[in-house]
């Protein structure tokens, strides 16, 4: 019998990266014809949806305890972690139901920080001491948990970030890039918010007005949610306002509005460069960077650590964070020197197969198969191999 899954994490219609995560792995494990549940993390009792059979209010003190025993309904239980959707300083309420769960755990850390707080590092070593096994999904993560919380190397495995299979028709073939004709277009989507590093972007597009055919410059996505709690538009407006001091407001357009995944993912298959001017050096984790290299786009980043190991085969160029100048370089570079942009395109799409979402679904129930055989037989945890 196939081993059954439950996960606990934010799912849609919330909307962040974790829940697009947790609906895209679910779905695929479900493919496979496994059983999986999902307890949804949430601020207030959402409308039912498919998979979720469960939902963790995080404002109701009784929850930890019920959301542990729907936990336990299936052989084995996912627990999507980032600090700040469980309740309590740092998301420490996560500790009190990880220890109520009886299945083996499955945590998949979505942050690892280079430099966390005390209070963050004790919490994060609570969550990995509850845990069977633990998932990163790049070198850098699991490097910075062994090394930072003394955790066993045996005990940690890395399993990419997936994506969609964004290839284009049934030979993979690529859009013909960077035509003579043809205006390029520079993408960057997502949800929008402080630390994106888009202003640094437009000021890089201002370089480059002298180009001809003059480039386009995206950028999709609705502002974050907790942002727009905050702050409202602020951002986003202030974008917008520095567009016509810089006088390109005729090159940029800003698209805030909610994309089904079709719709988004045919936006990301026209645009000829996508482009990731993340303020973070500590970022260990992009599904935008995932679904880009999938899409076989040639990709300019910022250099977080998932970017310098993705990228590091080819498939983009790496800059260093607020500066618009080398992002304005390396635009011009893949904008106008002949065969480049085709080239790291290629290189992108070699790395697709391995990070499709059937791909990285396989990988988890052999997790999740390998503790269940652990379990039956008694052999310790630090002794799993999942190849």
């Amino acid at each position: 019998m196939a081993t059954s899954f439950s996960m606990l994490s934010t799912f849609p219609p919330t909307q962040c990266g974790l829940a697009t995560f947790a609906k895209a792995l679910v779905t695929e494990i479900a493919a496979t014809g496994a059983e999986v549940r999902v307890v949804r993390v949430v601020d207030a009792p959402e409308p039912p949806v498919p998979f979720v059979t469960h939902e963790l209010v995080i404002s109701d003190p009784r929850a930890a305890r019920r959301a542990a025993r729907a936990l336990d309904e299936s052989d084995v239980a996912v627990v999507q972690h980032e600090y700040g959707i469980f309740g309590g300083r740092d998301g420490s309420d996560v500790i009190e139901l990880m220890d109520a769960v009886r299945v083996p755990i499955i945590v998949v850390l979505h942050t690892v920080l280079a430099n966390p707080t005390l209070h963050q590092h004790q919490v994060l070593d609570r969550v990995v001491k509850a845990a069977s096994i633990v998932i990163t999904m790049t070198e850098t993560a699991r490097r910075r948990l062994i090394h930072g919380w003394v955790v066993d190397p045996a005990k940690v495995q890395v399993i990419a970030h997936g994506a969609e299979d964004n290839r284009g028709d049934a030979d993979h073939s690529a859009k013909p890039m960077l035509t003579e004709s043809a205006n390029p277009t520079v993408l960057t989507w997502g949800l929008l918010g402080n630390g994106k590093g888009i202003e640094w972007a437009l000021t890089a597009m201002a370089d480059l007005r002298d180009l001809d055919p003059q480039p386009s410059y995206r950028v999709v996505g609705e502002t974050h949610p907790r942002v727009l709690e905050r702050e409202g538009e602020a951002y986003r407006s202030g974008l917008i306002a520095q567009t016509q001091e810089l006088g390109i407001a005729s090159m940029v357009s800003f698209e805030g509005r909610y994309l089904d995944l079709p719709e988004l993912l045919g936006i990301v298959r026209s645009a000829d460069v996508v482009l990731l001017p993340y303020d973070s050096r500590d970022q260990v984790t992009s599904g935008v960077l995932t679904e880009a290299v999938v899409a076989g786009k040639p990709v300019v980043s910022t250099s977080f650590p998932h970017a310098v190991e993705l990228l590091s085969s080819g498939a983009g160029i790496l800059v260093p964070q607020r500066d618009p100048a080398a992002i304005a370089a390396a635009l011009r570079r893949l904008l106008t020197e002949p065969g480049l942009a085709e080239q790291m395109g290629a290189t992108a799409r070699s790395l697709a197969p391995g990070l499709l979402w059937s791909a990285v679904a396989d990988q988890y129930i052999a997790v999740g198969d390998a503790l269940l055989a652990a379990q039956d037989t008694r052999v310790p945890v630090g002794a799993l191999s999942v190849a």
